[in-house]
């Protein structure tokens, strides 16, 4: 089982983003997935809780507004796109089932937001 996030990148302060995380080994469109965040020296957060059939329920009140969550179930994947960003986004981005995150934890993708 393997959850695979790609899409992020250095980008200036305003810029946009598209994260993809697909999952191997197992399949997702029974569950409500999440995307998270560690920012360096803070704890991991959750970003978005979407339901399985996409409907998003939940986003930090940080990028409310500017991220949008949206899966596609027949590809295995879930997407954040992420627009007006900030500094304060610079952090690595994973994905993972919500409200109890089950699966393994990848790598995640690292977005960094700086001029």
């Amino acid at each position: 089982v393997q959850l695979q996030a790609s899409g992020g990148g250095l980008v200036q302060p305003g810029g946009s983003l598209r994260l993809s995380c697909a999952a191997s080994g197992f399949t997702l469109d029974r569950y409500a997935m999440g995307w998270f965040r560690q920012a360096p020296g803070k704890k991991r957060e959750g970003v978005s809780c979407m339901t399985s059939s996409g409907v998003v329920l939940y986003y930090a009140e940080t990028v409310k507004g500017r991220f949008t969550a949206s899966r596609d179930n027949a590809k295995n994947t879930v997407y954040l796109q992420m627009n007006s960003l900030k500094s304060e986004d610079t952090a690595i981005y994973y994905c993972n089932t919500r409200p109890n995150v089950i699966l393994p934890w990848g790598q995640g993708t690292q977005v960094t937001v700086s001029s």
